[in-house]
């Protein structure tokens, strides 16, 4: 009996592949999604925090207000931002436009710099309101 596997053609991976943009966003897109959940959690640790007490909710605010806390809450800021953007454009293709190539390189690379752009106005306007 003939060993078939050696004649297989093995199955192309990461390593062959160019990164482009487009896979990029959609690796980005997988990974916002799992880091949304943590980012979930500590809205629903604030919410616990503010129907608990006033001294558990001071101390959970003293976290958000330390630099790491802001660290954090900025990165959060940006995940959810690039996901939805991401989303949208899911949403677009779903409807059936933007699968040109050049096009949906476009929307790629708008999608990241628009998910930059639009968090630090969010913050911005949240440090300016406050």
């Amino acid at each position: 009996m003939a060993n078939v596997t050696n004649n297989r053609p093995l199955s192309p991976h990461l390593q062959v592949y160019r990164l482009i943009p487009t896979m990029a966003m959609s690796i980005l897109h997988r990974i916002t999604g799992g880091a949304l959940y943590f980012g979930t959690l500590l809205v629903v640790w604030w919410l616990i925090a503010a129907a608990t007490g006033e001294e558990y909710y001071n101390w959970v605010m003293w976290f958000m207000n330390s630099w790491f806390g802001r660290l954090v809450l900025f990165g959060y800021t940006w995940v959810l931002i690039l996901h939805m953007l991401g989303g949208l454009r899911h949403l677009l293709w779903d409807v059936g436009y933007g699968f040109e190539k050049e096009f949906s390189t476009k929307l790629a690379r708008a999608n990241l710099i628009g998910s930059i752009a639009l968090t630090l106005v969010v913050w911005v306007i949240g440090y300016t309101i406050r």
